[in-house]
């Protein structure tokens, strides 16, 4: 039986690609001011803190029923731990829209574990979606002309199995639903998430605020603000709304706004490749949330 598609999800989809999708150069410039994990981290405990507040504000509860706990950290690991600490290192050996690109095979992971966990048979529709998303993704390898050469190799690991982990964090969210408010939910994932991630950064890294421009200001809020409180709480939002493949399929307009804009903000390439894979995606986020 044909699955409905919320509007409402697909708005909030929008938001997280949207958010998401620019934070990639954001992230790229920021790591030339900031250590990885302390950027990764921080920002997001400082955003997990404003989630809270927020949600207070709103006459939310806080409070975590004890048999959702074990859910919710292995969430917090995979869909936030993990994907900070893997994406914020693949950055250091990959380009901005290369390490988006890799990362975003997400989607196919997510719908092949959908099938047999959730049931999510693939309709016919979001296979030719899916076709088509990854396209896109061909023709942006073809703009892009990546190489996996040795250098590069520690960053493609890193990219494609943080990807795996979203995926399986997706599919698992789906499976054990986290019965909390979305801001509720977010501040929770995002701190349990970070906070060893910003730990780790503070004792194992050395950092200079003093050396981050006003610029680097800028997007530090940003990253904390549009990411962190914004982004998560749509995705969290969004996917409470669809079915799992379908939010997996729609985030691949994440990619190609990290693309365009890396190449608009950071003078990464953009041709002709880079605008078949925004045909191609935008194709295939139709598709994938019409079936």
């Amino acid at each position: 039986m044909r699955t409905r598609i919320a509007p409402a999800g697909l708005m909030f989809l929008a938001i997280t690609s949207i958010g998401w999708g620019f934070n990639w150069p954001v992230t790229k410039f920021l790591l030339s001011e900031l250590p990885p994990l302390t950027l990764r981290g921080v920002t997001g405990v400082v955003g997990a803190l404003l989630l809270a507040a927020l949600a207070m504000i709103r006459g939310h509860s806080l409070k975590v029923p004890s048999n959702i706990w074990p859910r919710l950290v292995i969430a917090s690991v995979l869909n936030v731990a993990g994907w900070m600490v893997l994406m914020g290192l693949a950055l250091l050996w990959l380009p901005a829209s290369e390490a988006a690109l890799i990362a975003y095979t997400m989607p196919v992971w997510a719908s092949i574990i959908a099938w047999p966990v959730l049931g999510e048979q693939p309709t016919w529709l979001r296979t030719i979606g899916l076709a088509m998303a990854f396209a896109g993704l061909a023709a942006i390898m073809g703009g892009n002309g990546i190489a996996a050469s040795e250098a590069k190799l520690p960053g493609i690991i890193m990219a494609l199995v943080g990807a795996f982990g979203f995926a399986l964090g997706t599919v698992f969210s789906k499976k054990y639903p986290i019965y909390l408010p979305p801001i509720t939910a977010a501040a929770w994932q995002i701190g349990i998430g970070c906070l060893p991630v910003s730990i780790a950064g503070l004792a194992l890294e050395t950092t200079h605020l003093e050396q981050v421009t006003p610029f680097g200001w800028v997007l530090l809020f940003y990253s904390t603000v549009v990411q962190f409180c914004i982004a998560y709480v749509s995705w969290f939002a969004a996917l409470s709304r669809l079915p799992a493949s379908v939010a997996a399929i729609g985030t691949m307009a994440v990619p190609v706004i990290g693309v365009v804009a890396s190449a608009l903000a950071l003078h990464e390439p953009l041709g002709a490749g880079q605008i078949a894979a925004l045909i191609f995606t935008l194709a295939a986020v139709a598709l994938a949330t019409r079936g």
